[in-house]
């Protein structure tokens, strides 16, 4: 699995990066948050909430943004966002 991590402000990418995991034995859902963890402490972020609305956003359309709302801290970009971009 591979999942692509990304930072906007104001409509522009600031930051990105890749996580790929691919252990046969770990399930999607412990790959996800595993990767969420790792962009979190590369990017030096707190880790979001997944709130309902990220929940069922990630469900449907294998992706999902999360705003300030989603953080304890504040935050100084707009939105981190998180796909998959290629499925085991």
């Amino acid at each position: 699995m591979r999942i692509w991590a990304k930072i906007f402000s104001e409509n522009r990418m600031l930051r990105d990066m890749v996580i790929q995991n691919e252990d046969p034995q770990t399930t999607r859902t412990k790959k996800i948050f595993a990767a969420l963890d790792e962009v979190c402490l590369a990017f030096d972020l707190s880790v979001p909430l997944w709130l309902d609305a990220n929940i069922a956003e990630f469900k449907r359309h294998a992706k999902t943004r999360f705003r300030q709302d989603s953080f304890v801290d504040s935050i100084d970009f707009d939105f981190l966002e998180l796909q998959v971009i290629e499925e085991d």
